[in-house]
């Protein structure tokens, strides 16, 4: 069986793992889905309870980096050749396509901020700090997550391929230019939102 093909599956059945959803049901009892945005991820969860927010965001971190680590170590022949790059970069997208479009839950996932942070931070460590730093500037200036995120995913493909120039290879860039293209597109609702004025501010409840 090709390693492509078991390292996008590996990757798509972790980032599935709907920690957010599990850790509300288990110690709320209630469906995240049902308040707030209706999101998986740790901006709703957190709306239930800042404790169970922190942790689903460090699980879902946690799994898009499970996911690059095991993809590297039974897959890749090593990190400094074309082969190692595509397998770690197809395992971060896969996992945030699984979490976005987890199949235990209707393929109705969150928004993959924290799973791409995960994935890509084993992979390019400078580059997802760097979009850290940008979601940081953007949250305090505007107030928004949404638009920090969606500003963020969209610079990742960019820093990537400044700061690591041996991941310049088309098909790097595309698996990463997927994984941002992903996360804006679930943050379109958002955007809309902002445009409006509409959109709930950090720090306000919805």
């Amino acid at each position: 069986m090709s390693a492509y093909f078991l390292t996008a599956a590996i990757g798509y059945f972790l980032g599935s793992i709907p920690f957010g959803y599990l850790l509300v049901h288990i110690f709320h009892g209630e469906d995240v889905r049902l308040s707030g945005s209706g999101n998986i991820g740790a901006t709703n969860v957190s709306r239930k309870s800042p404790g169970l927010g922190v942790a689903t965001l460090v699980l879902d971190a946690g799994k898009g980096a499970a996911a690059v680590m095991l993809a590297r170590h039974f897959f890749a022949a090593g990190d400094g050749n074309v082969h190692g790059l595509v397998i770690a970069n197809l395992a971060a997208v896969s996992a945030v396509i699984g979490h976005l479009y987890p199949v235990w839950l209707k393929f109705r996932g969150g928004k993959g901020v924290a799973t791409s942070l995960g994935g890509f931070g084993v992979i390019a460590p400078w580059a997802v700090l760097a979009m850290v730093g940008v979601f940081v500037v953007v949250l305090l200036s505007f107030r928004y997550v949404s638009l920090g995120s969606i500003v963020a995913a969209a610079l990742l493909p960019l820093l990537t391929w400044l700061l690591y120039k041996d991941a310049g290879s088309s098909v790097v860039l595309g698996l990463i230019s997927t994984a941002s293209l992903l996360v804006i597109w679930k943050h379109r609702a958002n955007m809309q939102r902002v445009l409006a004025g509409t959109e709930a501010k950090f720090g306000r409840r919805r």
